[in-house]
């Protein structure tokens, strides 16, 4: 069996009471990273074999963890931060235990898109989103038009990620794109230095270049 945890996404106490009870009672788990996720377990006195999946050793670890879950083993899947599969790794494995007939659980528990939405104080009764923004200027110019076009038929609060050497640049494409309109950004959510502001991007970015970007970035607008 296979079970999805949620893990937290800054703030190692907003982690739910099953979540650390599944962790605990396990055969293995499943991480992006061990030095990430080990922090973590060590906070709760928790000790399982650790069995990492992502991009770069896919091919090599799939096998080997679709073979412990036929022999009836119990796995759990987390990710660095947050709920797995979203913009992580997982999504083949939940595809491929599902073919196999594998038994697959997810528990609800925290989500960084989610948590800045809320925050946002934009409109939350409808939302897109849309992973990491691409980065290249041509495909996001793309993306933004296409989006544009949507919200003519369906009003909606966009959400997506920006690493933080992508963000300046980002920002100044979607202005070219949309004019210099209002967006939110979100960042170390549920830390100590948790930020969420809404300004023009004209400010986003004279405040940038004054600081510089850090840590990872939620955006989140709305066109109307």
């Amino acid at each position: 069996m296979l079970t999805i945890v949620p893990t937290p996404i800054g703030n190692l106490k907003d982690i739910t009471l099953r979540a650390i009870e599944i962790l605990k009672q396990v055969n293995g788990i499943i991480c992006e990273d061990t030095r990430r996720t080990s922090i973590l377990l060590n906070h709760y006195e928790i000790k399982k074999p650790l069995l990492v999946l992502n991009d770069f050793n896919e091919t090599k670890t799939f096998p080997q963890i679709l073979q412990k879950l036929q022999a009836n083993q119990h796995l759990a899947l987390v990710s660095d931060a947050g709920t797995p599969l979203i913009s992580d790794p997982g999504y083949k494995l939940v595809r491929a235990c599902l073919e196999m007939n594998i038994k697959v659980d997810s528990l609800p528990g925290p989500v960084s898109p989610i948590t800045a939405l809320t925050l946002s104080g934009l409109p939350p009764d409808k939302f897109m989103f849309i992973g990491y923004l691409p980065e290249k200027t041509k495909a996001l110019t793309d993306l933004l038009n296409k989006l544009k076009n949507f919200d003519q038929e369906l009003p909606t609060t966009y959400i997506g990620f920006i690493s933080p050497y992508k963000l300046i640049r980002t920002l100044t494409d979607i202005q070219a794109a949309y004019g210099d309109v209002e967006v939110c950004l979100a960042q170390e959510l549920t830390k100590i230095y948790q930020s969420v502001k809404s300004q023009t991007l004209s400010q986003w970015l004279k405040d940038l270049e004054n600081k510089g970007p850090k840590g990872e970035y939620i955006i989140l607008w709305n066109l109307n």
